[in-house]
């Protein structure tokens, strides 16, 4: 007999689903190891577990209240390049609804998705996310981690025979706006209102692109002179680039999904060499603090 149980074992022994083992291992509430992204428990220590404390008995205080259960296994939120590539790579199943960080939270908020990628600007674009999550989610059993920080600024074609370092050297341009719900339209004001400019000093497009991806490639199929976006993405499309601002794109989830295979299975892929090796060559990302966490609800 093995001196460790499984996951499966250990919710077949407590006669629960294995969603709740995962559950009450992230919480701290019984006896785990985790090796090589596997969550093992000792038969030992979970018997005295069980005996000393009265199990499950005493294991789920109000205080500790489970996330809503049956949430779509969905990330939705702003877009991502990085993050979009490393679901596909990662065979997590997670499905993604990239359409900008404010539908990201006010799905998080209806339960609509397991979690939602943010770069929301605060403070002046000095910091991102967290007074944002504490205000709508603040007694909510949910975690904000860092995926990533990356750098945004004015992309362009490099036929316009120009060189583009400010907001105000683009005011006689075709500009891409991104939809209104996206963090690089926050961003944006941001960014007008340190150069004291408005958004009606731009010469605004009709037509909006709903990621970063399709900003870029408006940019460079010439519907659009300049965009607002990521580093990744205009080296995708072999774009100018002129960096403005590095933010902070993190990802607000529930705190149970966090343990259930799926998502589990992507934060194991994001230690890889292979996840590594994409962030470098998008170029534009640091991920040296990926997993960090942020916030962390009751």
């Amino acid at each position: 007999m093995s001196e460790f149980l499984t996951t499966r074992e250990l919710a077949a022994m407590l006669r629960v689903k294995e969603r709740k083992v995962y559950d009450l291992a992230g919480k701290g509430l019984l006896p785990v190891r985790r090796v090589t992204g596997k969550l093992l428990f000792p038969r030992d220590e979970i018997n005295e577990w069980i005996v000393s404390s009265g199990g499950l008995d005493k294991a789920a205080p109000r205080e500790l209240a489970e996330s809503p259960t049956a949430l779509p296994v969905v990330i939705a939120g702003g877009h991502d390049p990085l993050l979009e590539w490393a679901l596909r790579e990662s065979r997590s199943e997670i499905a993604a609804l990239f359409d900008g960080a404010l539908d990201g939270l006010r799905r998080g908020a209806g339960e609509g998705c397991i979690a939602a990628g943010l770069h929301i600007p605060e403070s002046g674009l000095n910091s991102w996310n967290v007074a944002t999550v504490a205000k709508l989610f603040g007694d909510k059993p949910v975690v904000l981690i860092e995926w990533a920080k990356r750098t945004r600024g004015l992309m362009y074609r490099s036929d316009l025979g120009r060189s583009i370092k400010s907001l105000a050297d683009v005011r006689d341009l075709r500009f891409q706006p991104r939809q209104p719900e996206s963090g690089s339209e926050l961003a944006l004001a941001g960014l007008l209102q340190r150069e004291g400019l408005q958004k009606k000093d731009l010469r605004c497009v009709d037509a909006i692109e709903r990621s970063e991806t399709d900003l870029a490639m408006a940019i460079a199929a010439g519907r659009a002179d300049v965009g607002l976006g990521v580093e990744a993405s205009a080296r995708q499309f072999q774009l100018e680039f002129s960096a403005l601002v590095v933010e902070r794109f993190d990802l607000l989830i529930w705190r149970k999904p966090y343990f259930d295979p799926p998502f589990q299975k992507l934060i194991r892929f994001c230690a890889s060499e292979s996840f590594r090796r994409r962030a470098h060559e998008l170029g534009g990302y640091d991920i040296t603090e990926l997993g960090a966490v942020h916030f962390n609800g009751p």
